[in-house]
Order: structure tokens, then C-alpha cells, then sequence
């Protein structure tokens, strides 16, 4: 029971510390946070909608004669030829029935024409005047949505007790397509069946004069104008409010930043606490190592430790170095049977990189009695042994297998790995003469048992010989290098890259084919060449793979492998060769 306190006492008191700061400042961030609530969105989208919404209706009694406008518009919507886009064009319908007006009513200035004027007017005169003074209103609402980028404004006239909105009209922008479709700017006209929170917007907005509506990122404001043969008319605003939600993200934050340095306070505050509880014992342990390191005498380490009799883990870690001064005069001898067992792996190792570089093929030249080819590869592991391989064979008197492979990792792990993978490659290479069949029952073997989860990329080749017809398939390895002979310059051979062995079993391989001149070469090789680093942290890459092979595009594939190599290594100089490096050169001669 005294070990189980030892042993959590500490930990509960650094807990209960930070516990007590992560509540504060927690509430702290809670009560800033909630000070922008909704209604603090809603104080600002209601400073802005009301400014926005008495300029609209200052835009409508600037005319003496607005509620008889008003109401005509309401009552003749049917008769009435608007012009909605008059502000866009010159001579239009509406500066045509104003110069009419002016001409019939010199005396009348129509911009301020009372209602005793406009009924003066003969009936036509009275719908020309309406349609001139709605063309005008009509430009000054769309000028109000394109300076400020309201969502919406329009003016309506509340029917049927608020079940609906008689649409007087619509603020647009330039261009905008006018008709009944929801997405269009509404004609006058337009009826629209509302919802149950806009009948009470609007209602609110008639008993109190004006009224904001939340409905999400968006905030509908309703403002009384007067009435339409006796309906109430409204302006209404829709606006985003996702700006004030930002500006409350940016305010919370702030806020936050507040009760984070709140909070730093109160960790210098347990820093303190910790400095007398944990670090001046932890300070008398140290010393108490030191002393070992000098005398070696774990008598000194037990008398200056005993006197610590904290019942936490400090108090645990005391006994912890008393027994390990104790028991390290033991752990010297091991030192020396650990040594031994080194030396024994390491002679295993060499001998497992001898058995590795007899699995493949290492006796050149490999086929002497063979002269439509030749061919030579190495292979040079970054450990002991190594996860690439190459391999070579003559399946018949006329075709040559060639494949190079790398698996992922490294070390004995990949050695095992390579090993296993080109035992299958080669057994399926012998039921097959088609280099994406041999891939795929390669990749459904090592799939069906591939507990640790390891994959291989392949080249594989299939080379007639006396036609050198040459048929390939790529299971996401390197792009191999062509020389078409006659001392031509090698190129990529970028064909399609397909998955890797062993990382999906049901996949399918495509196959390449293309045929070979005499004096063709082709040189295939894994990433440890191209991804060879210099201490400057660059990589060889493709680019001087291709330039290292025409310095001398013409030697033959041994000469070919030690340019290369004569390459990689003045490039690297003296920087650790980090993965396994293998390449393989094939000469087509032909018959």
C-alpha cells in the first residue's frame, strides 16, 4: 500500500495543479466567448441593417407623392410597362415617357410632384408617371445593393395577414435575369408564399416600426414604410452574417490569448512547487551519480541516498539508483559475453552476404558460348546483406529472361524477403512467356502469405533472341535506359508503371514490346543509383544516370556498370551509401 502512494503521489499533485489551471482558464475562455454570442451579432447586423434600411426608405419619400406611388404600383402592376434596366442604357422607354411628361406638364417637376399633381394628370399620363418614378427607384435600390454588397433588398407588400409578399420590387445588379424562378430578381408583381418566421418578421417590424429576423448565415430586417391600399408595405434586407462570425472567431482568440498567459501565470506558479518537490531531490540524486562515475563505490551512492525518504516516485527513483550502482559492477562482466555474441553475429553476417551474392548470378561472362548477347550486372548492398537482386536466365535456346527487383527496407529482414520473392519470380518465369503473367502470379503468391507487410518493385524482360523482339512489364520500378546501338545515345524508356508486387493481391500487369537492333543495350537498375546522395544532400537522379551512360555509350555492358559506378562514386565522394545499389547490363548482338 506505501509502494502504491510512492509510486502515484507525485503524479496526483502535479495533476491536481494543472487541473486547477486548465479549469480557470477554461472558464475564463468560456465567459469571453460567450460574450459574443448571438446577440452581440445581432446588435452589429442590426446597426448595419437599419442604416441600410432607412436609406431605402428615405430613397421612397423622397417623392411628395410615395404612398399614392405605392399604392398605384400595387393595384396596376398588371398594366404597367416597367423598364428595369433603364440605368444601364441611353435613350431609353423611361427618358422617352419622362420627356413626354415634362412636355404635357411644364409647370409639374416630377421628381417632387405631389399627389395633387400626378391626380391633375389624365388617367394614361398618371400609369406614365408611375412607370418613370418606379424606373428611377429602381436605380436608386440597385445602386444602394451594388455600393454596400447586400444580399438582398426589395420592397413588398404584406397580403393575406403576412401569409404572403406582393413584390413591388427587386434590387439587382447589372445584367441580372428578371423573372419568376427563385434564383431571378422578382418583377413587380411577383407573389411569394412566406414562412411562418417571415409572417413574424414582419408583423414585429409593423408593430415596432422596423425588425431583425435571424435565419443562419443570413439575417432578414423588415422596416414599415407606410401602406398600399390599406396592406402594410415593408423594405426588406437580407445580409450575410458570416463577417461578424469571423470578427467574433478573431475576438475569441484574442480573448483566448488572454487565458493562455493567464495560464502561463499559474504554471510559473507550479514550476515553483515543482522546483521545491521534484528538483532539489532530483538535484541530490544526481550528484549522488556523479559521485559513482568518480569512485565507483555503490557503499557512497547508499549513504548519500538514504537520508531521501519521499513517498512519490522521487523516493523510487532514490532506491532505483542505489540498486543500479549496485548492480553495474555485474553488468561490466556482461559487457564482455555481449562482445563475444557481437562477434559471432558478425562473422553470420559475412557469411550471409556471401549466400546472398550466390543467389544471384556472378560468374561472367555468364553465357560464353552464347553470341547474340551478353550481359553483366552487379550488385552492392548498403548493409551486410540487402533487399535488391537481378537475375538472368535462358528459359530455352531463344529467349533470355531478365529481371532486376528491389524490396522495401533494408538488412536481413529485405535479404529474406528478396530471397523469397525471387524464388517465386523464377517459378513462375518458367510457366510463362508473358512477362505481365509472370507479375501477377508472382504478386498473388507473395500476397497470399505477406504477414509483415512487405512489397517488391520488378522489371522483368522477355528477349528473342533471334528476332530481338523484346517484351517487358514494370511493376513500379525504375524506367531502364535504351541505347539503340551504333554508338546512339541512351534514352528512358518511360513505359507504363504498374503496382507493386506484394502490395495487392487481384492486380494486373500490362506488357511492353519492342524489338532490338543489333549492338542494342539496355541498362536496368534499382533507385539506390539514382537516389545515391552526396553530403550536400543532393541526389544523383536520372538526368546524370543517362549523362554517365553516353560518356562511352558504345563499351560493352562490364565497361557500361563500371562507368556508371565510376560515376555514382565521384559524385557521392565520401558520403555513406545509404540503400542498396544494383544494375544490369544487356548487349543484343543478334544473329
Amino acid at each position: 500500500m506505501i509502494e502504491n502512494n510512492r509510486g502515484s503521489r507525485l503524479i496526483y499533485e502535479v495533476t491536481i495543479l494543472f487541473v486547477i489551471g486548465i479549469i480557470l482558464t477554461g472558464i475564463i475562455t468560456y465567459i469571453t466567448e460567450s460574450s459574443l454570442s448571438d446577440t452581440s451579432v445581432r446588435e452589429q447586423t442590426e446597426a448595419r441593417t437599419s442604416e441600410l434600411g432607412e436609406e431605402a426608405v428615405n430613397a421612397i419619400r423622397e417623392y411628395p407623392a410615395s404612398n399614392w406611388l405605392l399604392s398605384y404600383w400595387y393595384t396596376h402592376a398588371d398594366e404597367m410597362d416597367i423598364e428595369y434596366d433603364a440605368e444601364y442604357v441611353t435613350g431609353t422607354k423611361t427618358e422617352v415617357k419622362c420627356r413626354t411628361l415634362e412636355k404635357r406638364y411644364p409647370d409639374v417637376q416630377l421628381k417632387y410632384a405631389s399627389q395633387r399633381d400626378i391626380e391633375a394628370m389624365a388617367p394614361k399620363d398618371q400609369r406614365l408617371y408611375a412607370e418613370v418614378v418606379y424606373s428611377w427607384l429602381l436605380t436608386r435600390f440597385n445602386q444602394i445593393k451594388k455600393a454596400t454588397g447586400i444580399d438582398y433588398l426589395f420592397c413588398v407588400v404584406a397580403g393575406d395577414k403576412y401569409t404572403s409578399q406582393f413584390f413591388i420590387m427587386s434590387a439587382a445588379y447589372p445584367g441580372a435575369k428578371r423573372g419568376l424562378a427563385a434564383d431571378e430578381a422578382y418583377p413587380l408583381g411577383k407573389v411569394v408564399e412566406v414562412d411562418t418566421d417571415r409572417q413574424q418578421a414582419m408583423q414585429s417590424a409593423r408593430d415596432n416600426s422596423s425588425y431583425l429576423a435571424n435565419a443562419g448565415e443570413f439575417a432578414d430586417y423588415y422596416v414599415w414604410v407606410g401602406e398600399a391600399d390599406r396592406d402594410p408595405v415593408f423594405i426588406g434586407l437580407t445580409v450575410s452574417v458570416s463577417d461578424l462570425y469571423s470578427i467574433m472567431s478573431s475576438r475569441a482568440r484574442r480573448e483566448t490569448l488572454y487565458a493562455m498567459l493567464l495560464q502561463l501565470f499559474l504554471c510559473a506558479i507550479c514550476l515553483i512547487l515543482i522546483y521545491f518537490v521534484v528538483l532539489r531531490p532530483l538535484k541530490q540524486v544526481q550528484e549522488s551519480i556523479r559521485t559513482y562515475r568518480v569512485t565507483k563505490d555503490s557503499s557512497s551512492v547508499t549513504e548519500n541516498l538514504k537520508d531521501i525518504k519521499l513517498q512519490n516516485e522521487i523516493g523510487e527513483l532514490s532506491d532505483d539508483v542505489t540498486d543500479l550502482a549496485v548492480e553495474m559492477d555485474d553488468y561490466v562482466e556482461k559487457i564482455k559475453t555481449i562482445s563475444a555474441e557481437k562477434e559471432r553475429i558478425g562473422t553470420e553476417l559475412s557469411l550471409a552476404t556471401k549466400i546472398q551474392a550466390s543467389m544471384v548470378p556472378h560468374i561472367f561472362p555468364a553465357f560464353p558460348e552464347r553470341s547474340e548477347f551478353d550481359i553483366y550486372g552487379t550488385m552492392d548492398p548498403a548493409k551486410e546483406v540487402g533487399g535488391d537482386f537481378y537475375d538472368f536466365s535462358l528459359v530455352d535456346d531463344d529467349h533470355l529472361v531478365v529481371a532486376i527487383a528491389d524490396v522495401s527496407g533494408k538488412g536481413i529482414p529485405a535479404a529474406l524477403f528478396m530471397m523469397a520473392s525471387m524464388i517465386i519470380l523464377k517459378g513462375a518465369a518458367r510457366n510463362s512467356d508473358s512477362p505481365a503473367e509472370i507479375l501477377r502470379q508472382t504478386n498473388e503468391v507473395i500476397c497470399s502469405n505477406n504477414q509483415q507487410e512487405m512489397f517488391v518493385t520488378v522489371w522483368l524482360g522477355i528477349l528473342e533472341l533471334s528476332t530481338g523482339k523484346l517484351k517487358t512489364a514494370n511493376a513500379g520500378h525504375e524506367y531502364p535506359a535504351l541505347s539503340e546501338g551504333m554508338g546512339r545515345p541512351f534514352k528512358l524508356m518511360k513505359s507504363k508503371h504498374d503496382f507493386v508486387i506484394g502490395g495487392m493481391p487481384g492486380m494486373k500487369y500490362h506488357e511492353s514490346e519492342m524489338t532490338l537492333k543489333p549492338g542494342a543495350k539496355l541498362f536496368i537498375y534499382t533507385d539506390g543509383v539514382t537516389e545515391a546522395v552526396r553530403e550536400e544532400g543532393d541526389m544523383f537522379g536520372t538526368d546524370r544516370v543517362v549523362d554517365a551512360l553516353n560518356v562511352d555509350s558504345g563499351a560493352d555492358p562490364e565497361h557500361v556498370l563500371h562507368n556508371m559506378r565510376s560515376a555514382i562514386d565521384d559524385f557521392v565522394k565520401d558520403a555513406e551509401q545509404f540503400d542498396d545499389m544494383t544494375m544490369l547490363c544487356v548487349e543484343y548482338k543478334g544473329k
